[in-house]
């Protein structure tokens, strides 16, 4: 006869290990600009969805995106629902931090964006920013066995210096001021910097990269920003997602570098990560 304890050990064991895993995806998808000719958004969005088909992440954030590319991509899933808000007048216009989730695994409890500024509650430039960018974040709830979560979403400016380092100081005061039950974040985007930055590193006291995290890489080394330029290795890796220490375990992490007839669907690479909630 089996040890009833020892049984119960190895089911506890069993649903600890795989239970409490989820994926998550990030990807500049590259707005649409007609000028883009082979890389405009018509050739090569269906790629690009399949693309996200075949990873089925549970939750998945994007950068650039208009709001007729987020609709596209929503109806080329299945079960997912996604929010957020244009950079330019906080509706619908500009390009979107979007937060997209698979509705049968979890629960939008709450959810809000902010601009990245002096003045956050409204469409707002600031510093030497070149451009209003903005931060999307939710607070999720698992339905399994409701585990509660943030996730932020960002894209931080291209030009200015000091606008992406007072970005990184102001999401991490909001992120402090929000969580005050001390639940585990999630912070994901395109931060057009490298590792070594001062904001990079400013994020990292409290964050880990989950890049660096895991032994588990399939791809190498490689950059995230291609350039739609399948010739040459990317070098630059700008895109991340970023764990509260101590409270998730980083399972995998890859740069996906698929291409099709020797095109990119996308001007940066996705960054995916499978996380487990720390028991």
């Amino acid at each position: 006869m089996k040890n009833p304890i020892v049984l119960c050990l190895l089911i506890c064991y069993v649903q600890t290990s795989f239970a409490q895993s989820f994926d998550l995806l990030t990807y500049n998808i590259k707005y649409d600009n007609p000028r883009d000719s082979l890389n405009n958004w018509d050739n090569r969005k269906d790629f690009l969805i399949s693309q996200l088909n075949f990873y089925a992440p549970d939750i998945f954030g994007t950068q650039e995106g208009l709001k007729h590319q987020l609709h596209d991509i929503k109806n080329g899933l299945k079960d997912y629902a996604f929010f957020g808000v244009g950079r330019d007048n906080g509706d619908e216009e500009g390009e979107f931090t979007a937060i997209f989730y698979n509705m049968e695994k979890f629960t939008l409890l709450f959810e809000d964006t902010f601009w990245l500024s002096k003045t956050p509650e409204k469409p707002s430039k600031a510093w030497d920013a070149a451009l209003p960018r903005i931060c999307t974040y939710g607070l999720f709830k698992t339905k399994k066995d409701n585990r509660q979560f943030y996730v932020f979403n960002t894209h931080f400016d291209h030009v200015g210096v000091e606008a992406r380092e007072e970005s990184a100081k102001l999401i991490l005061n909001k992120i402090e001021e929000l969580n005050s039950n001390d639940l585990p974040v999630i912070l994901m985007g395109d931060f057009n910097l490298e590792s070594t930055s001062e904001a990079i590193q400013n994020i990292l006291k409290s964050f880990t990269d989950t890049h660096i995290k895991t032994d588990i890489k399939e791809q190498g080394v490689y950059g995230t920003f291609n350039r739609f330029d399948t010739t040459v290795a990317a070098k630059r890796r700008i895109d991340y997602i970023f764990i509260t220490q101590n409270s998730l375990d980083v399972l995998k992490n890859s740069i996906l570098i698929e291409s099709m007839d020797g095109r990119y669907p996308s001007d940066h690479f996705p960054v995916y990560s499978e996380l487990k909630f720390k028991d």
